[in-house]
């Protein structure tokens, strides 16, 4: 099962990952992003690469 991961550090919550992938990740109060699924299914594997293509600051990776 595909695992989803965010490094906090680095984000600057643009949100575009919010936009991709809503079940996945959210931004919290401070505007860091938070994964709220790490895990998930296969099917979801196509939004979940587009949330981590679209993070300008590569704050997010997929392992499987």
């Amino acid at each position: 099962m595909p695992v989803i991961r965010a490094d906090q550090t680095r984000c600057e919550g643009y949100g575009n990952c919010v936009i991709a992938a809503p079940e996945l990740v959210d931004v919290d109060d401070e505007g860091v992003v938070v994964v709220v699924n790490e895990r998930f299914p296969e099917s979801a594997l196509g939004r979940a690469e587009n949330a981590v293509r679209s993070c300008p600051v590569g704050a997010l990776r997929v392992d499987r």
